[in-house]
Parts: C-alpha cells; structure tokens; sequence
C-alpha cells in the first residue's frame, strides 16, 4: 500500500444557517485516506459522517451551508478552490460516490440505461453499443437478476435493493480513484452484502483506490478496512488502526458502540449493553466535549473545553481530557 496520502481533510467546517440558529455538521474534522487503502467512519446517527462526505465533492449546497475553513486535498489538488466544470469532472470520474438514499438518488423518469450511460460517457471515450454493454456488464457484477430487463426499467419498478444495487454499479463504473461509499450495504440481504463488498476490495485491489467507507455496522467495518474513525457531533474523537479500535478502544464513547455490538444471545447476563441518553443537537451542543453529559468517565474539565487530541503512536489518536497529560487535563 502507497503511503502517499490521496485525499487530505485538514481542518473542515461545514455549518449550516438555520432559523434555530447556526448548526455546526463537521467541526473542525481532519482525516486522510491512502491509496489503496480503505477508512472506515463510524458512529451513531446525526454525528456528521455522512455530511464530511458529500463536503469532500462539494455536493453540500450553499447557502444554507457555508465552509468555515478547511482544505481538502485531493491528489495535491485543492477541491475547495476547484471551478465547476473542474468538479463535474471529477464527481464520478475519478471520485465516485455510493449515496446512503437509492430511492431519491435515481432520476424516477428515466430509465436505468440513461441513467448509468450518463455516468459513463460523461467520464469514458465509449461509443453507445460499448457503453450499453459496459452497463450491462456491471448490473451482472452487482449480481442482479435479468440484468437486460433491469437495464430498460425505471427505478420506480424496482425494490431498495436493486436500487442500491445500480447506484453501486453507477459509482463503479467509470474505475475511480477515490470511493466514497456512504452506507452502501444497508438496504441488502446478507449474501448479496458479502458480494458486493468482494466488488469494493476487488477495485481496491486492481486499481490501488482509496475508500472511505461509512457505516454504523462495526462487524462489517471490523472485516473490511485498515482504520477506523469515529465521529461524534460532528468531531472526531478516536481514530486508529481496526485492530486497535476493536479490541483497544480508548474513548468512552468509542467503548460504548464496541460493547453495544451483539455478542450472543441478548438474554439473562448476556444483555446488550447501550449508551444512554441521545446524539445532542447540532444546533445547540453541549460546551466542551460534546460526548460529556453521556459519558460516565466524564471529569469537571470536560464541560469546559474540547480535549486536545493525544497520540498515541501507530495512528491512534484520541480527543478525550482522561489522557491529556498537560495542566488541564488534572482540573
């Protein structure tokens, strides 16, 4: 694996205006995806995973949203100073996206073969009858059924499933750089699931691409990629190497998912675990640690200010005041 970062999130706010006030959906947020590498993001509903997402394409329309600060790095090159038509030619070229909502991501009238011919003459030198059969090929990757037939149906004759199916097909098509797959497996059974993270490996492996991987699934996110970070009222608060996140999490709320996973029949003294209370708003988040008022490792510094981030060496790094060691930290 290249070592070579290909995309580089330093620093990014992206707010939104709001009658309520100003919502606050990634604060701050830095991260890096390598190539040939896949990163998974990880927490609960309304932690701002799926916003830092669409941020890294500029698919987040502004107003109401507005960029605070931030660079996002792709290949060295700034997206946030990148011209439209620079955009278009990189949404779906060389970065591709595997939206979380099928059903309101497919244009309802027009069929699937417009739809995914679309996506590939816009970005490859094919000819109509090349095209077609570029299409027809990726609806059989995506196992689904009587692809020929699919291939001339509107989305609204088709279940989730095969919806999530063609927007993968879609995202696949044109071989990108950088893959951005935004709960890409929810809406299918688990044999379907398993192929199509086969697909996502198999691109990696081929074409050396990055993936960013966001899902609440962390069984999945334990088998499929090299790091995990997690999010958390739109901060992140633990990042770290899978095995790490897994069987070392340092966090409280990092624990808190880890032991909220089912590990057997939820009966007797084997009960679930679960992190009381709720994902606070982002309009009107609690000061310091956002995590604080749900956290039982909680101390008086953490209402105050949001910890510093601690390293801890090997890419793990923590935001949580329990290992600053600094001054602070001893309040």
């Amino acid at each position: 694996m290249d070592n070579t970062p290909l995309l580089q999130v330093k620093n990014l706010k992206a707010y939104f205006d709001t009658p309520n006030g100003l919502l606050k959906a990634v604060d701050d947020v830095s991260f890096y995806v390598r190539r040939g590498e896949t990163l998974g993001i990880a927490g609960e509903s309304g932690c701002g995973k799926s916003i830092t997402c669409q941020s890294i394409l500029r698919l987040v329309p502004s107003p109401p949203a507005r960029y605070d600060g931030g660079e996002i790095l792709f290949d060295n090159q700034d997206i946030m100073k990148m011209s439209k038509n620079k955009l278009r030619a990189l949404r779906g070229g060389r970065i591709a996206m595997i939206f979380q909502e099928p059903m309101s991501s497919l244009n309802p009238v027009l069929t699937i073969k417009n739809q995914l011919l679309e996506a590939i003459k816009n970005h490859l030198p094919l000819n109509s009858p090349k095209a077609t059969a570029l299409a027809l090929d990726l609806l059989k990757q995506v196992r689904i059924p009587n692809p020929e037939a699919v291939l001339e149906s509107y989305p609204f004759t088709l279940s989730g499933g095969m919806k999530q199916r063609v927007m993968i097909a879609m995202a696949l098509s044109c071989k990108p750089d950088l893959l951005i797959a935004d709960e890409p497996t929810t809406a299918l059974d688990v044999t379907v699931q398993a192929q199509i993270l086969k697909l996502i490996k198999n691109l990696k492996e081929e074409s050396g691409a990055g993936v960013l991987f966001i899902t609440h699934d962390l069984a999945i996110l334990s088998e499929t990629v090299e790091r995990i970070m997690v999010m958390y009222a739109g901060k992140v608060c633990e990042s770290a190497k899978t095995r790490d996140i897994i069987n070392k999490p340092m966090h409280p709320y990092t624990r808190g998912l880890i032991q909220s996973r089912p590990s057997g029949l939820a009966t007797g003294n084997n009960r679930l675990r679960v992190i009381e209370g709720n994902v606070p708003s982002l309009v009107d988040k609690p000061t310091g640690c956002p995590f604080h008022p749900r956290c039982k490792d909680a101390m008086p510094n953490c209402s105050k200010a949001f910890p510093p981030v601690t390293d801890f060496g090997d890419e793990h790094i923590v935001a949580c005041w329990k290992y600053f060691k600094g001054e602070a930290g001893n309040e």
